[in-house]
């Protein structure tokens, strides 16, 4: 066996958008590594966030990762004392930037924080309005159609899966779980392969770990390994962090694929999908039982 690598990059700010992405754009160049990048399209509400304060666990994360310096004030504010940005559509260039290099792009959200939240309560039209927009504005953009999606938040329901089917999409990154699948919810066996995240993100337990990296490293197993990555965390203040991680899985003869190609090799089978709490984050995930 083989240990293989995808990283998949989600974009949830204009800050992370305009400045981390081009940042983790060119650290992997240097290490010939194509990602996989979910595009927040739409308004950085990100200070619409604020809601969940009341919700187990999620002060001690802002804290513990040390957010006002890694989002920034602004975007700690947007959406609620400063107008919500749009963030693909503050540079369009970017997005073609990243498909230009080789990246496999697709849609995150619209409305990051509000697909986070909100998605429990919305109806199978809201959220194929969601995705409407998405996708219309990365064709708007691209000149193409956007042929996969990875959920804010790890934030599914079964409304969203049948809008992802009807989509047709090739495959979907909306959960956590260890390889990729067909989901099952509520009785029913969706078409849309799963590729959940198989590793911890970094903001789940950094200021717990003394040495993150070497931690990751414990974490690899033959086969595929996902790994979520945010612009905001590993194309900011975390940026040499991920560097050395880099380095590191080259010098342990790590191979590297895009989810795209993760899915070619992949022998799907169904496999139930439910929200469950998981260390280090606020509130349930999707999570492949």
């Amino acid at each position: 066996m083989t240990i293989k690598l995808a990283i998949k990059i989600d974009i949830d700010t204009l800050k992370g958008y305009l400045e981390g992405l081009p940042r983790l754009m060119d650290a992997l160049e240097e290490y010939d590594i194509k990602a996989s990048i979910f595009f927040s399209m739409g308004p950085d509400n990100s200070g619409k966030a604020i809601r969940r304060i009341f919700k187990p666990g999620f002060l001690k994360k802002m804290l513990r990762t040390k957010a006002p310096s890694t989002y920034g004030l602004k975007t700690i504010l947007y959406g609620t004392l400063l107008k919500a940005p749009m963030i693909v559509k503050s540079n369009p260039d970017l997005l073609r930037e990243a498909i230009r290099r080789g990246h496999d792009c697709g849609v995150h959200a619209w409305d990051h924080v509000y697909w986070h939240d909100k998605l429990q309560t919305l109806t199978k039209e809201q959220i194929r309005e969601e995705f409407r927009k998405s996708m219309e504005l990365f064709e708007e953009v691209t000149g193409a159609r956007a042929t996969f999606c990875g959920a804010a938040g790890w934030q599914a329901t079964r409304e969203s899966l049948e809008v992802q089917d009807e989509l047709g999409f090739e495959f979907c990154s909306d959960s956590r779980g260890y390889s990729p699948f067909l989901p099952m919810m509520d009785g029913e066996t969706f078409r849309t392969p799963q590729i959940p995240s198989t590793l911890p993100t970094l903001d789940e337990f950094l200021g717990e770990k003394d040495n993150v990296n070497e931690y990751y490293m414990t974490l690899l197993k033959d086969g595929l390994n996902v790994h979520t990555i945010h612009t905001e965390m590993e194309g900011g203040v975390m940026l040499e962090t991920f560097r050395d991680f880099l380095a590191k899985c080259r010098a342990k003869g790590v191979e590297s694929i895009t989810l795209r190609e993760a899915l070619k090799e992949s022998k799907l089978y169904a496999c139930e999908m439910a929200l469950r709490e998981i260390p280090g984050r606020a509130g349930v995930v999707a999570t492949q039982l």
